[in-house]
């Protein structure tokens, strides 16, 4: 099976010490990170029942005993607890009423208690190092896919693979492969985020999922989503603060991601994860999980997401890379692909154009846009091959992956 060294990840986790708490989405291999790349004595998983199971030694102990066993290693022991939120709410008072004592990390996909855990009246508020673990970090996706994969390919599994449940599933072209997954298992994609409410809700509320769609249809601003789910009487009335709680809660636990629009007192809203923005977009336009819907037709919906979630990818990648933040340039008959940002200062613009071919007149297009600007002015294209002597910079997969490798991971 193809692993990938989540070096970024491990490192924000180990940073941690000595109490920690992982929390984010299901399937995002925060279990997988913490039990095969961390240092632990004794790892214990949490059922539903409240028993709990010691991964090392295969015994099974009731919540009484684990506790008696439990209280005995503090200060002794490296200790992991998986799925802690299961434990009895007592538990949590145990923890603070202890301190900090010994190595303890805590693993949870629960929403509404991983955020209770952060906020100011928790009862473990500076007593657990909170860390979001979410979908493999750009550059470790490309470096770890690099080594069997190239090209255009390269790219796109990386977009795709960052949710990593899906690596052991992966088989090229990924085009072909995610089109068959949705296929297949396309209840299983709005599970993905559906559980992480259940302990608390029992199953993903209306608001939710309307927001959801709605972004993955491209309405993205607060006001547009109040407007669509008002008219669908998912809202009392056509109010975007009633939205914010909701947009909050998916946007602090990494569902997704919130970009200030510049000047101008209003962000835009996205799917983190290019395969459940997928999912909602098909549910959206075509009702895929209630409709017959055949691979062919998912797989004209994966070409029509995949340059937008490629140009996601890439804003981000470069963002990371350049030490830069990412913020919308949006003006009359003015919209920018990438606009990065140092505090105030606009330091890279760039355009990208995820095709096999790129004429002159949108080359020019490109060049007349970016002109407006006084920073590094970039094109990304797959192939580069044919564009050389332009006024601006263009970059392809190649120069993308050296750049990378030029700006390693620190």
């Amino acid at each position: 099976m193809r692993i990938i060294p989540r070096r970024i990840d491990v490192e924000r986790v180990k940073k941690g010490k000595p109490w920690r708490m992982i929390y984010g989405r299901r399937k995002t291999g925060k279990t997988f990170l913490v039990e095969n790349f961390t240092d632990y004595d004794n790892f214990y998983f949490v059922n539903r029942d409240t028993t709990v199971f010691d991964k090392i030694s295969g015994e099974k102990y009731t919540y009484s005993e684990f506790v008696k066993i439990f209280r005995s290693m503090l200060g002794q022991r490296k200790v992991v607890i998986d799925e802690f939120h299961r434990l009895p709410e007592e538990f949590l008072d145990f923890l603070h009423a202890t301190g900090k004592s010994g190595e303890l990390t805590l693993i949870s996909s629960t929403l509404w208690l991983s955020k209770r855990l952060i906020e100011s009246k928790s009862p473990l508020l500076g007593l657990v190092y909170p860390v979001r673990i979410g979908l493999i970090d750009e550059r470790d996706i490309l470096l770890g896919l690099s080594e069997g994969l190239s090209g255009r390919e390269l790219i796109e599994a990386s977009v795709y693979l960052r949710d990593p449940f899906l690596i052991p599933y992966y088989k090229p072209p990924v085009r072909d492969f995610i089109a068959s997954f949705l296929y297949e298992a396309r209840f299983m994609v709005k599970e993905l985020v559906g559980e992480v409410f259940s302990e608390e809700e029992r199953e993903l509320t209306n608001i939710y999922e309307g927001i959801m769609k709605a972004i993955a249809n491209g309405k993205n601003i607060s006001t547009e989503i109040s407007t669509l789910l008002f008219s669908r009487g998912l809202l009392s009335k056509d109010n975007p603060g009633v939205l914010q709680k909701y947009l909050e809660m998916l946007t602090t636990m990494g569902i997704l991601e919130k970009i200030r629009v510049q000047n101008r007192r209003r962000f835009r809203y996205y799917h983190l994860s290019p395969l459940i923005d997928l999912h909602y977009y098909l549910e959206e336009k075509y009702a895929y999980t209630e409709l017959e819907t055949g691979e062919e037709f998912i797989k004209k919906a994966v070409d029509v997401k995949i340059p937008f979630h490629v140009e996601q990818f890439l804003r981000n990648l470069l963002a990371k890379l350049y030490g830069l933040r990412h913020e919308r340039i949006e003006e009359k008959d003015l919209e920018v692909d990438i606009s990065l940002f140092e505090f105030k200062k606009l330091r890279l613009v760039a355009e990208v154009k995820w095709k096999s071919f790129v004429d002159k007149a949108e080359l020019r297009k490109v060049e007349e846009k970016l002109e407006r600007f006084e920073c590094k002015k970039i094109l990304i294209v797959p192939d580069r091959r044919d564009l050389e002597g332009r006024e601006i910079e263009i970059l392809d997969i190649g120069d993308i992956f050296r750049l990378l490798n030029q700006r390693q991971i620190q």
